[in-house]
C-alpha cells in the first residue's frame, strides 16, 4: 500500500452528448487476470462463508493473499533462532491460510500468494521492531521451501515481499550515502525464496518480481533532512533498476546475472485527478502511465537484467472514495474510475493481472505517510463501507462499464464478470433532461465476458442490466461519460 506524497483536486466529469448505434469494434487480443484481495474478511473464520458467497457473487476466480512470515514461523518474537528444521512445513502454524487457500482450491480460483514481512525478530539484522530491517536471506530461503512443499499446486502464483520499495514493508531504504539501499537487500530475498522454491521441486517456480508501491524518491539529500530521509520511498523504476543491477541507461553494473522471473507486479495507484493522471517525476508509475514501467522492463531486457517480454501484474489496486480527506472521490465517481482503469489495463497486451484491494473499508486512519512511524493508513477502495454498506462499485464490479466521448458518439466498454461463457446483457441509456431509463441495444459479450459497443444516441447516463441463467439480477449503477 502506498504512500503518496502530493494531493491534486479531482478532475471534472465530462459529458459530451451525441447519439444510433453502431458496430462494435474488434476487442483486445488478450485477458487478465482479476485477483481480489480481501484477506481480513478471508482469514476470519467468523466472516469467511459470508465472504465467499459475496466473491462468488460478483464473479471473483482469483485470490490474492498477503502472509507474513512473522505470523506464521515458531518463536516470532525471541531474539534467537529456535532450533527447529526450518525446511520441514510441520514446523509452522499455517492457521487460516491453509483454511483459506483449501477453499479457493474447492472453488478452482486461483490464488496469488504474496510472502512479505513482518519477518521473525531472529531473521533481522537488528533484532528491532517493526522487523523488516535486512532480513536473513538464507532464513527466508529454508522458509520458502517450507511453503513450497506445503501448498504446492494449492498456488498458482508466488509474490515475493509487499512493496520493497517502501519503509514500511522492508528497510533500510537508502544507505547514509543517499544511495538506494532496499534494491539489493530485496534481491537477494528474491534469490533466495527462488532458490527456496526450487528445492520445494518447482524446477521453474512461477513467481513475480517486485510487487513495487507506484511513487517514491528518485533521491534524498541525508546532509540535509538527517535521519529522516532514510525513511523516504524509494520510486518504483529507481528501484527497479538497482535491483537488476543497472545504472541510470539501463546498462548492466556490477557483474550481476540474468534474474529469471515469471513477471514483474506492480501497485499502480493513482490519485483524485483520475485514470489518466501522469505523475510529473520520471521514475513513478501509476495506471495513466504504464508504459514507463514497459519500456523500463524492454530496456531490462535489452540489457540481459531480465528475459525478454516480461508480462506485467498488477498484483494490487483500488480507487480511494469518501470518507478519505485526502484520496477520496464521491462514491459514484469511485465506480466509474475503476472501470475506467480495468479497462486501461486490459486494451494494455503487456498486462497480465489486474486487481482489487478490499472488499469492505479499512476504518479511516492516520495521513498518508503514518504507517512509516507505526501509524495506521486505512484504505477506503472496498465495496463496500467499513459497516458493509454497499457503495456503487459493489454494483458495478460484477458488470464494470465505461463511456468515452469518440468524434461521432460514444464508445461503450464492460465486462459481465460472473460470466463463464458468451452471455447477452442489456445496455442502457438515460437522455438529457429525462428521469428514466430506456433500453439502447442488447449485446453479446465475447467467451470472457467482455463487450465492446458503438453508439451515436446522446445520453447523460448509462446502465448495464444482465440475469445470471440461475436467476440472479445485476444493475450496475448509471455511469457517465468520462474523456481522459
Amino acid at each position: 500500500m502506498p504512500t503518496i506524497r502530493k494531493l491534486l483536486s479531482a478532475v471534472l466529469l465530462s459529458a459530451c452528448l451525441a447519439g444510433a448505434v453502431g458496430a462494435a469494434p474488434a476487442l483486445a487480443s488478450h485477458t487478465q487476470t482479476a485477483y481480489f484481495e480481501a484477506s481480513t474478511d478471508l482469514l476470519s473464520p467468523a466472516t469467511r462463508a459470508k465472504t465467499v458467497a459475496q466473491l462468488q457473487h460478483l464473479g471473483v476466480k482469483a485470490l490474492r493473499i498477503e502472509m507474513s512470515w512473522a505470523e506464521v514461523a515458531p518463536g516470532a518474537t525471541a531474539a534467537r533462532r529456535p532450533s527447529f528444521t526450518a525446511t520441514d512445513p510441520a514446523a509452522y502454524h499455517w492457521g487460516q491460510y491453509d483454511e483459506v487457500i483449501a477453499e479457493a482450491a474447492r472453488l478452482k480460483w486461483k490464488v496469488l500468494l504474496t510472502v512479505t514481512s513482518p519477518v521473525p525478530r531472529w531473521a533481522t539484522s537488528n533484532g528491532k521492531a517493526p522487523y523488516i530491517t535486512r532480513p536473513d536471506p538464507r532464513d527466508f530461503q529454508e522458509f520458502m521451501t517450507a511453503v513450497g512443499l506445503h501448498y504446492g499446486s494449492g498456488v498458482s502464483l508466488y509474490a515475493i515481499w509487499n512493496e520493497p520499495n517502501h519503509p514500511a514493508f522492508l528497510l533500510p531504504q537508502w544507505n547514509s550515502n543517499g544511495t538506494p539501499a532496499s534494491p539489493r537487500v530485496y534481491r537477494g530475498l528474491f534469490q533466495a525464496a527462488y532458490a527456496g522454491l526450487q528445492a520445494a521441486g518447482m524446477p521453474h517456480p512461477s513467481i513475480l518480481f517486485g510487487e513495487t508501491a507506484p511513487t517514491g524518491y528518485e533521491t534524498v539529500s541525508v546532509r540535509r533532512e538527517g535521519s529522516k530521509a532514510l525513511l523516504h520511498d524509494v520510486a518504483p523504476l529507481l528501484f527497479l533498476r538497482s535491483a537488476l543491477c543497472l545504472n541510470s541507461h539501463y546498462r548492466m553494473v556490477g557483474g550481476c546475472s540474468e534474474l529469471q522471473m515469471t513477471g514483474y507486479s506492480h501497485h499502480a495507484y493513482t490519485l483524485p485527478a483520475g485514470p489518466f493522471y501522469t505523475w510529473p517525476l520520471a521514475d513513478d508509475v501509476t495506471i495513466g502511465s504504464l508504459s514507463r514501467l514497459s519500456n523500463a522492463l524492454n530496456l531490462a531486457a535489452r540489457a540481459h537484467a531480465i528475459p525478454g517480454g516480461v508480462p506485467i501484474y498488477l498484483t494490487e489496486f483500488g480507487v480511494q472514495s469518501v470518507p478519505n480527506a485526502e484520496l477520496g472521490v464521491p462514491v459514484s465517481t469511485q465506480a466509474q474510475f475503476q472501470a475506467i482503469d480495468e479497462r486501461i489495463a486490459w486494451e494494455n497486451p503487456r498486462v497480465a493481472a489486474f486487481s482489487q484491494y478490499l472488499l469492505k473499508d479499512d476504518p479511516v486512519g492516520g495521513r498518508a505517510g503514518s504507517s512509516v512511524h507505526g501509524g495506521t493508513v486505512g484504505f477506503q477502495t472496498g465495496l463496500e463501507y467499513v459497516n458493509g454498506k454497499p457503495k456503487p462499485l459493489y454494483y458495478s464490479y460484477p458488470v464494470p462499464l465505461t463511456v468515452s466521448p469518440t468524434r461521432h458518439g460514444y464508445a461503450l466498454w464492460g465486462l459481465v464478470r460472473p460470466a463463464t461463457g458468451s452471455t447477452v446483457l442489456s445496455v442502457y441509456v438515460r437522455r438529457k433532461g429525462s428521469l428514466s431509463f430506456r433500453l439502447l441495444k442488447k449485446v453479446s459479450t465475447n467467451s470472457l465476458g467482455y463487450w465492446t459497443l458503438n453508439s451515436s444516441t446522446a445520453g447523460q447516463y448509462w446502465q448495464v442490466r444482465w440475469r445470471s441463467p440461475a436467476g440472479a439480477a445485476y444493475n450496475g449503477p448509471a455511469i457517465a461519460s468520462y474523456r481522459g
